[in-house]
């Protein structure tokens, strides 16, 4: 899958189901699959993550032959943990993660993205736990990650790749650095999304310049400075703020892209690079322009 050593490294351009505003395995106001898989194709792009799982054909010769015919591969398949619970969660844990792992591994992709759970409810706001973890809670998520790490690795020949999140323990510059810190270098790698760490205050160029030895995976986002100000004043949580317009298409927002992509240029590793502009709800007809857009200004970026 990964472009051969004997030639130069390189950013691999992808999208996500994410793009065309599914969240969700199953939701009336998504597009279907076949949709998204015939646009984002005409939208010139190579590579797709699963998304979530169910929303994509979970059998692997289905998925092969609908993503095969349209020219496309898939990069990663994606899991929700909650590992801050420590060993009480892992059998749950591990039932969840192995499917989707299968699915993965299956469809030639190397990366597993794993994104922590939420303190409140995405869509109510409803406060499910503290918003800060204790310090066993903390040592919970460190190991109980490496262990994941291992398990995905050893078992399906994957690469963990964490990714921080809006409204989860894992968001800003202090406690992205403090799991990296505490976590193997050799199980943990880093999703950076550019667009969830700028909206936590993050300075993605800063984090690659400082950790890139860590950084496995990017996901390219932008937010609206504007809206986000809003969102910050009112509390409002990530799924609202979503449906407020508080992630756009580049180059509307921030971070600037083309420094990002520059310093991981500077990487030298090959790196897959998914845009992921978190849209739920959106209109069905809305995707494919931004989508097309948002590629042919990655060009102008030089990927």
């Amino acid at each position: 899958m990964t472009t051969p050593t004997s030639q130069p490294a390189r950013i691999h351009i992808g999208s996500a189901p994410d793009s065309w505003g599914v969240w969700f395995p199953d939701d009336p106001q998504q597009v279907p699959y076949q949709r998204f898989l015939d646009e984002v194709a005409e939208a010139g792009y190579e590579w797709i993550e699963l998304g979530p799982y169910g929303y994509l054909p979970s059998d692997p010769h289905v998925l092969t032959e609908e993503t095969g015919r349209r020219g496309l591969k898939v990069s990663a398949g994606t899991v929700f943990t909650g590992l801050h619970h420590g060993p009480a969660v892992w059998e749950k844990t591990w039932e969840h993660v192995s499917s989707i792992a299968e699915l993965t591994r299956a469809m030639g992709a190397e990366h597993l993205v794993v994104i922590p759970s939420f303190w409140r409810d995405d869509k109510t706001g409803e406060v499910l736990e503290e918003s800060s973890l204790t310090v066993e809670q903390w040592g919970h998520l460190a190991t109980q990650t490496e262990r994941l790490g291992r398990e995905v690795r050893d078992r399906y020949g994957l690469k963990l790749v964490f990714h921080p999140h809006a409204d989860t323990h894992v968001d800003t510059e202090e406690n992205v650095t403090r799991l990296l810190d505490a976590t193997d270098p050799d199980l943990v790698s880093l999703c950076l999304d550019t667009g969830h760490y700028a909206y936590c205050g993050g300075d993605s160029v800063k984090l690659i310049e400082t950790y890139g030895e860590r950084i496995g995976y990017l996901h390219l986002k932008q937010v609206d400075p504007a809206v986000l100000a809003e969102v910050h004043e009112q509390g409002t949580p990530f799924g609202p703020a979503v449906a407020q317009g508080v992630m756009v298409e580049p180059p509307r927002g921030v971070p600037e892209l083309e420094p990002v992509l520059a310093a991981a240029g500077r990487l030298d590793i090959d790196l897959f690079a998914i845009v992921e502009q978190d849209m739920y709800p959106c209109e069905p007809d809305r995707p494919l322009p931004i989508a097309d857009r948002t590629r042919r200004y990655l060009r102008s970026c030089g990927v």
